[in-house]
């Protein structure tokens, strides 16, 4: 069971309730919709039967005069196939044998771009740009990413190295190594070799110190 085939018995519930009471008020205060509603909806049932109070499918009505989808689809398409062109123009165009013959009036052309959004010239050229292809690498401000790889011991191929678009990265000769990207040493203070630099004098080349004056004399401080 649907959700309208619920609402359908709901309706269908509260006419049946009415009558069992009697009052028209009490039912729809029981029911809980007003008494309005109750009224119009007397009033379909009436003139038109039970199958009145199915709920309906709601949509835009279309109008006996209206343009078929075909024909929208063929303006949507020269449109954007001459994005230039204006109502008035597009109208003239499709009017001629070998676009088909299709008589449009200018405001209908109009109406049917208003639709699909394209009303403005400016519309359709950004929706025409928008498909168009990226941009290739030909301006000096974009680059290419090229490294060099090893492919056999003493041969380089370079594959990709910083290089600027529109020019060819250099290749590298077979058997020579590839560039070092190791950082180059800082100059430091000259370094000064081992015999240039003056030695403290060792304990060799000192004089021997002599005796104190009080262990030269003749009498034993040995305690004797």
């Amino acid at each position: 069971m649907t959700q309208d085939d619920l609402l359908y018995r709901f309706r269908l519930r509260v006419f049946a309730m009415a009558a069992e009471l009697g009052n028209v008020r009490a039912a729809c205060r029981a029911m809980g919709i007003h008494p309005s509603t109750y009224y119009r909806w007397k009033h379909q049932l009436d003139r038109y039967g039970p199958e009145i109070l199915r709920p309906r499918e709601r949509r835009t009505p279309r109008m006996a005069n209206a343009t078929s989808p075909l024909v929208e689809q063929r303006v949507v398409a020269f449109a954007l196939g001459h994005p230039g062109f204006g109502p008035a123009r597009i109208a003239a165009e499709l009017a001629r044998p070998k676009w088909g013959g299709i008589v449009l009036s200018t405001n209908g052309v109009w109406r049917v771009l208003r639709r699909h959004g394209l009303s403005t010239r400016a519309r359709r050229y950004g929706l025409v740009a928008g498909y168009a292809a990226p941009p290739t690498l030909n301006g000096p401000s974009q680059r290419l990413s090229v490294t060099w790889t090893s492919t056999t011991p003493g041969s380089w191929s370079s594959s990709t190295a910083s290089a600027s678009a529109g020019c060819q990265a250099p290749r590298a000769p077979s058997g020579s190594t590839p560039p070092s990207t190791s950082p180059r040493p800082t100059p430091g203070p000259p370094s000064r070799s081992p015999a240039a630099t003056p030695q403290p004098p060792g304990p060799a080349s000192l004089p021997a110190p002599s005796p104190p004056t009080w262990l030269s004399g003749a009498g034993d401080w040995s305690g004797s």
